[in-house]
């Protein structure tokens, strides 16, 4: 045979097996790439504290409030009443679902239920007359039962660590808000005065 012949021959293997090489790296590249990230999402959920507001829905609250005590929670809707007591300020609240801007919505069909929330420093009920939107961030601490009308109902109990008051001008136009930004700014405190972000002109 002519010496081209095994030339042309041995190019071609050479090629295969570069080729094979070449994939089988592939591969591996790929498969260490996804047990990288399986293993980074079961460490996320081994050492995860379970504090993400939106891992737990109002149903699941409702339906067993004392089993996830401690929990944190994203709530909102409009308030029923609001009450004064010794220890506190406790507000009643008809749920309502959060928008992306976590601004409760106003069909109140869609409500799930109500729920308690329990603020322990001194907030005065006139500050939240019926009707009025908020939305809670809080831990669970379980439940009470109330009388509603002729019977009595379960409330979940949100113990409160910031609470959203929505100003009359926010509830002109959240449509118009959520369009603007991502929302509102979340600061450790309570107020009726608050203005959103961005501003509006």
């Amino acid at each position: 045979m002519p010496v081209a012949h095994y030339i042309e021959c041995a190019e071609n293997l050479l090629f295969t097996l570069c080729y094979t090489v070449s994939m089988l790296a592939r591969t591996l590249l790929s498969t260490l790439a996804l047990l990288i990230a399986l293993t980074g999402c079961a460490s996320m959920q081994e050492t995860g504290d379970g504090a993400d507001p939106q891992a737990l829905t109002f149903l699941q609250l409702k339906a067993a409030p004392d089993s996830v005590k401690g929990q944190s929670v994203v709530f909102g809707g409009m308030v029923l009443t609001a009450r004064r007591l010794k220890d506190g300020t406790r507000i009643e609240i008809l749920q309502l679902p959060l928008d992306r801007s976590m601004h409760p919505g106003y069909d109140l069909t869609q409500s799930q239920g109500r729920f308690v929330a329990l603020q322990h420093e001194f907030l005065d009920p006139a500050t939240l007359p019926h009707g009025t939107r908020i939305t809670v961030t809080g831990t669970v601490a379980g439940s009470m039962t109330l009388p509603l009308d002729e019977t009595e109902y379960i409330y979940p109990i949100i113990e409160v660590k910031r609470v959203q008051v929505w100003s009359a001008a926010e509830e002109a136009a959240p449509r118009i808000r959520s369009q603007m930004g991502p929302g509102a700014y979340w600061g450790p405190y309570w107020s009726p005065y608050y203005r959103p972000w961005p501003y509006r002109w």
